[in-house]
Order: structure tokens, then C-alpha cells, then sequence
């Protein structure tokens, strides 16, 4: 057995392991979310930590940063063994967590936020504006990203508010930065600078601990990589070890077969048709044809417009010109009720924030686009509800406590399948799926593939897909559109693209 997958070795057997925790177990009611985990970075390092959600891996990373207390097991740093874990101790010990969800104030500049609750200050004792702007300037300048340090925060893109989180990190020495989901909302040439901004970090000595869903990310910049399942340590290997399929199997503990499902496709009537639509700056002379059965995809680089024009159909943006015909007969869709009417369903890409609400109750989330039909009279028909959103629960193997649970409390792949289940409910004919599998684990992602499939075979749906993963698009896709810049610059076919006529599609036609 290879000595890595289950016992990394001991800090005093190699001299440059920055980090190890070993026999880590986490408890909580009802739940054992970690169990004996090992786990050791080196210096300089990027070590890749994978697994499903609800594999451990959040638990893992809040026990490092010291938002929780491990039950059992220890942590040793730097060669010293951790005696208290609260979050100052181990920012003051080099450790930067830097989650999906920025800990930022938008409304303060990049050089206050680099140094919030540590303010430089003068020798008189005031705040030293002039000084901490200069030293941001200077973060900023190590990592080659440059920005005016004295900008609100809230008006820079997600990529460079990113990047103001990892000056944050090294303007406090951090030696090892948790990097989470990190590519969840970038773009290929966003994706890209991070990466030459994490080689260069290394090389310089800092250790990164890589967090993600997308596996060719994982392979492109990971040196190692510990699968987590179950809350237990499956394997801790070299990348040059592992394989996609490997990978894979570990992660789920099953074979997956073909990552896709296999389809056969047998369309229907055109069902949507769009003409020339427009909106100045955003879109460019669209249009296109949908049919039923059908998935059609729409890829591109990051601002080529593909959420756009998904916002635009269902009339969440206004149109400047073109024209929609459904079914044949032209029509006006001013907002996404409207489009709900007239049986067109939408699956944003920010699913937290635009497709669901998290404080409130699966069951609310799954009807609330179609409340009136539980109606009887004034009365809700609770009972009937009930029922419905059970069975779309079970049919879409949604994993939850029950249906009364806060749906912001499940994994991302469980949300996901909620904001599928909420058209389903509305019995949509046509469903817009703005990246269906971002931040889902590899388990759920095939699910919700082999949902659409279904959806598409059995139920006669068309679909029109947005997903920046191209081996996605090619999957799942029976005819791929490639725009660029606002406009639609190839038509593909799906069964035989190749990510390099994708690209050159999207980069110079």
C-alpha cells in the first residue's frame, strides 16, 4: 500500500511538512462529521482536499482555522504542536481561510479591508491612510494584480476581490492559505491569473490547501490530493497517482461508469424560437431555435454574455430589440412570472441568492412558484403540498431531514436539485439551467445529469444550457452554441466538438 493513503508521515520524518493534523474526529447531535483524519501539507505546496459534500471537508478547514474544536486528535504547525486552535491564534500562526463567501465590507476601500481591525498608524496615534495605501499598493503589486488601493471594494469584479482577500492573507505572513471552492465564480482567464498568482506564492514558500468540485483544476494545480468520504481519510497521494477515474471512485466509493448519462435523443416541435435579440453593450443579434427533447448549450470565456441572454428570454433584463415565439406564435415576456406562465422555467446561476430562499423550508422553496395551485378557495390544501413536494423530493433524490428543513441548510448539490424541483413543480416545458452543477460534488452532478436526461427523454423538456465546463457542455449537449463578445460566433454538434474548436470559437471568430 502506498504509505500516503492512510498515514502521511510524521513531521520529524520529513523536515518540510508545514502542517499536520492527525486523528482528527469531530462530533456533532446525531452526526460523527469527522473520524481518526490525517492530514499533512509540505511547504510550498498545493495539496488538493476533494470529497462529496458532507464528506468532512468544511469541518476539517473550520477545526484549522479554529472555528471549532476538534473532539479528538492534534494539529502541529510549523514543527509545534497546537496547544489552542481559536481563530486569532491561528491567523497570528500564518493560517488564511478565504471562503466562497468574502469575509469584506463593501463599502470600505481595498487598502481598509487588507487591514481591517489592524489599522497602521502614525506616531501621533492616528490611522495612517497614506501608509496603509502604500503597503496595500505593494501586496497588491507581489501578487501582479494592479488596483488603486483606495477604491470602495464594492465596485471591483469577484476575481479581483478575490485577489484583495490573498493580499490580505500575506500582508499577515500567512504560510498556508485555505483556498475554498475558489473558482466557483471566475472565468477561464480569471481561473488563470489565480493559478499564476498561487505558483508564484510558492515559490516563495507559501503552502495553499485547494478546495474544489472541478477536477481538471485539481490536476492542473495540485502537487497532492487527500479524498475525504464519510468524514473519513480515504486516500492522501502524489498527483502523479491519481486519475480522473481514480479520483472519481474514491470520491464516491462506486464506479461511475461514463461520467455522462448515454442519451438518445428524439426531438420534438420547435418550442422556442429566438430573432435578433438585442441589448445595447450586453447582446448582439441572437437567435436561435430550441426544440422539444433538446439540450442546446451555450458556452464562452467570462462576459461573453451567455447569463445574459438566459436573464434576457425569461425577462429578467429588458430587451432592446429581437422577438421570442413560443410554440410557433409570437409573445411578449416582460418578467420571470411571466415566463413561469407560459411554462418557461429558470435555474440562475447564483442559486443562493436568485434561485432560492434559504431561510425558509424546502417545501416552501419547491412551490412557491406555483402556491396557487395548492389553493382551495382561500385555504392552502397543506396536505396536498405535502404530498406533491414529497414526491418530487424522492424522485429527485433531494437528501434532507424533511421537507420542513431550511433548504440553506443542505449541501449545494441537495439546493440544486431544489431549484430543479421548484420548475418541475411549476410543470415548465422549457427549463433555462444557468451552470446546474457549480459547486456540486461529482456524485450530485451525475444525478442531476441523468435528471436532465430524463426530463429531456421522458418528458419531452427542452432545455437550453449555460455551463463554463466545456467537457460538460460536450457531455450533455445535443447542438452547442459558442458566443463571444455578446454575439453567437458557431454552431456546434455536441456529439463530436472538441474543446479546442469550442475555444477558437470563443476566443477569435
Amino acid at each position: 500500500m502506498h504509505r500516503g493513503e492512510d498515514s502521511p508521515l510524521h513531521a520529524d520524518e520529513v523536515p518540510d511538512v508545514l502542517l499536520e493534523m492527525r486523528g482528527i474526529g469531530k462530533s456533532f447531535p446525531g452526526i460523527r462529521a469527522l473520524q481518526q483524519v490525517t492530514f499533512s501539507v509540505r511547504a510550498g505546496e498545493v495539496h488538493g482536499l476533494v470529497g462529496e459534500n458532507g464528506a468532512g471537508k468544511s469541518t476539517l478547514m473550520k477545526i484549522l482555522s479554529g472555528a471549532y474544536q476538534a473532539d479528538e486528535g492534534s494539529i502541529t504547525l510549523n514543527h509545534e504542536r497546537m496547544q489552542r486552535t481559536d481563530p486569532q491564534a491561528m491567523i497570528e500562526r500564518g493560517v488564511a481561510v478565504i471562503y466562497q463567501e468574502f469575509a469584506q465590507a463593501p463599502h470600505l476601500t481595498v487598502a481598509e479591508n487588507i487591514f481591517m481591525n489592524r489599522p497602521r498608524r502614525t506616531r501621533a496615534g492616528l490611522v495612517d491612510w497614506a501608509g496603509m495605501a502604500a503597503e496595500a499598493a505593494r501586496h497588491m503589486e507581489r501578487l501582479g494584480f494592479s488596483v488603486d488601493p483606495r477604491r470602495v471594494i464594492g465596485e471591483l469584479s469577484v476575481a479581483q476581490r478575490q485577489m484583495v482577500e490573498i493580499a490580505r492573507a500575506i500582508s499577515r505572513d500567512a504560510r498556508l492559505i485555505v483556498l475554498d471552492e475558489p473558482s466557483a465564480v471566475l472565468g477561464d482567464a480569471e481561473l488563470e491569473k489565480l493559478f499564476g498568482t498561487i505558483r508564484a506564492l510558492q515559490r516563495d514558500g507559501v503552502s495553499f490547501i485547494y478546495i474544489s468540485h472541478r477536477l481538471k483544476e485539481v490536476f492542473d494545480i495540485c502537487q497532492s490530493v487527500t479524498v475525504l468520504r464519510d468524514g473519513q481519510l480515504v486516500a492522501s497521494r502524489p498527483i502523479e497517482e491519481w486519475t480522473t477515474d481514480s479520483l472519481i471512485r474514491s470520491m464516491v466509493g462506486r464506479e461511475m461508469g461514463d461520467y455522462f448519462p448515454p442519451r438518445r435523443p428524439s426531438f420534438g416541435d420547435e418550442v422556442l424560437r429566438v430573432e435578433g435579440l438585442g441589448r445595447a453593450g450586453v447582446l448582439h443579434d441572437i437567435s436561435f431555435s430550441l426544440r422539444a427533447g433538446e439540450i442546446l448549450g451555450v458556452c464562452g470565456l467570462a462576459g461573453a454574455g451567455r447569463s445574459e441572454l438566459l436573464r434576457a428570454i425569461v425577462g429578467a433584463d429588458r430587451l432592446d430589440r429581437g422577438s421570442i415565439s413560443l410554440r410557433g406564435k409570437p409573445t411578449r415576456i416582460d418578467s420571470p412570472r411571466k415566463a413561469i406562465s407560459l411554462g418557461i422555467g429558470f435555474a440562475p446561476e447564483d442559486r443562493k441568492t436568485e434561485g432560492l430562499f434559504l431561510d425558509q423550508t424546502v417545501k416552501f422553496n419547491v412551490t412557491i412558484s406555483k402556491l396557487k395551485d395548492y389553493l382551495r378557495g382561500f385555504w392552502l390544501d397543506v396536505a396536498r403540498e405535502k404530498q406533491s413536494v414529497s414526491e418530487h423530493v424522492r424522485r429527485l433524490g433531494v437528501k434532507a431531514p424533511s421537507i420542513d428543513e431550511p433548504v440553506g441548510n443542505l449541501s449545494g448539490g441537495n439546493q440544486q436539485k431544489c431549484v430543479l424541483a421548484k420548475q418541475i413543480n411549476a410543470r415548465c416545458e422549457i427549463l433555462l439551467v444557468d451552470e446546474p452543477t457549480r459547486g456540486v460534488d461529482v456524485g450530485a452532478k451525475r444525478e442531476i445529469y441523468d435528471l436532465l436526461v430524463e426530463l429531456t427523454q421522458a418528458k419531452g423538456l427542452a432545455v437550453l444550457m449555460v455551463s463554463s465546463e466545456l467537457p460538460e457542455i460536450m457531455g450533455m449537449c445535443d447542438r452547442i452554441l459558442v458566443m463571444r463578445e455578446g454575439r453567437i460566433t458557431a454552431e456546434l454538434p455536441g456529439g463530436s466538438a472538441t474543446e479546442e474548436q469550442i475555444m477558437t470559437c470563443a476566443t477569435i471568430h
